[in-house]
């Protein structure tokens, strides 16, 4: 099927908002990315699922999109369909709420701590939607979403499913969901339920204050950045000539911190072009304006060369690449 095609096919379901050569950049949080050949978004479930059965079927590249927030896009764009769900609805029964995946994880966090239900407020001012944050287990300060996820609807190309908890297969950022997209089957998820413990709303939506408070000196709102580059390494994994120089106070939970490891090759206040190291910490990186997106991986490649020539690690990347040659597709 050709672009054209497509996109009169996609312009055809109803409540879905199709627009062509639509630029990335203005749906990542670096700021970076050329267009896509079709961009459809929607807030309907219904028209989203059948989005995705148009754009399978069309034979062309497809990818579903969060709110950008670890996408890095290739400057030249992606020449296939980009959607984008924005379905937000959220519902609260007792110690239960459910949450459509377009809904901001920060209205989620919001409301759980400020209805005295604990669990996500360690992870308030991580950017992105629910649906994002289940698909990449995200996770802060020792809390991460599997935590508290019940169970997950999702759509697997042929129909609607749920997978409960273990049926997620969750591990430190990933998920059966995320590794689904990686070998090409597209599971979508739709919506979550999160089952919480019962807290006190006033000391939970003081911790969620604390902690923004830090992640915003740390991570500005207006900066163009993903937070962490780079996953945290599990210590069992680290080779023992790289742990003699390890403090035993940076192993937290049995992970050690990769930016420690960034800081030690000179990584801080390093540029390519417009694209940065913050001067303050490590594994952050940033477009101070003017960066590209081959730039943003051009440094990034640096700083795996120089980690895996000093203590022979291989640092994974937290981000994930659109558009780019000999990338997986999402």
């Amino acid at each position: 099927m050709s672009i054209d095609q497509a996109h009169t096919r996609l312009a055809a379901i109803a409540s879905l908002q199709v627009t062509r050569n639509e630029p990335l950049a203005r749906h990542t949080r670096f700021g970076l990315g050329g267009p896509a050949s079709i961009f459809a978004r929607t807030g309907k479930e219904e028209a989203f699922v059948a989005a995705a059965r148009a754009a399978r079927e069309s034979g062309l590249p497809w990818m579903v999109i969060g709110l950008g927030t670890n996408l890095v896009a290739a400057d030249a764009g992606y020449g296939g369909i980009v959607i984008r769900y924005d379905g937000a609805a959220m519902e609260a029964s007792g110690l239960v709420v459910r949450a459509q995946a377009g809904t901001a994880l920060q209205d989620l966090v919001d409301f759980s701590a400020g209805e005295g239900l604990q669990g996500l407020e360690s992870m308030t001012g991580i950017p992105g939607n629910v649906g994002a944050a289940v698909y990449g287990n995200a996770g802060a300060y020792g809390t991460s979403i599997s935590d508290v996820v019940g169970f997950v609807r999702y759509f697997d190309g042929d129909a609607i499913r749920e997978a409960d908890n273990a049926g997620c297969g969750f591990r430190y950022r990933d998920s059966v969901f995320k590794r689904s997209h990686l070998e090409g089957r597209h599971w979508l998820i739709l919506s979550a339920e999160f089952r919480f413990q019962p807290g006190d709303a006033e000391a939970l939506q003081a911790k969620a204050a604390g902690i923004l408070e830090i992640r915003n000196r740390k991570y500005p709102p207006e900066m163009k950045c993903a937070g962490s580059i780079f996953k945290n390494l599990l210590l069992a994994a680290v080779p023992e000539s790289a742990r003699a120089d390890l403090s035993t106070s940076l192993v937290k939970g049995g992970k050690v911190p990769a930016a420690w490891f960034l800081e030690q090759v000179g990584a801080k206040g390093l540029a390519i072009g417009g694209i940065r190291v913050t001067d303050y910490h490590a594994n952050t990186l940033y477009n101070a304006g003017g960066g590209t997106a081959a730039q943003l991986r051009e440094l990034i490649g640096e700083l795996k060369r120089r980690v895996r020539e000093r203590y022979g690690l291989i640092l994974e990347e937290e981000i994930q690449y659109v558009g780019f040659e000999g990338e997986p597709r999402l």
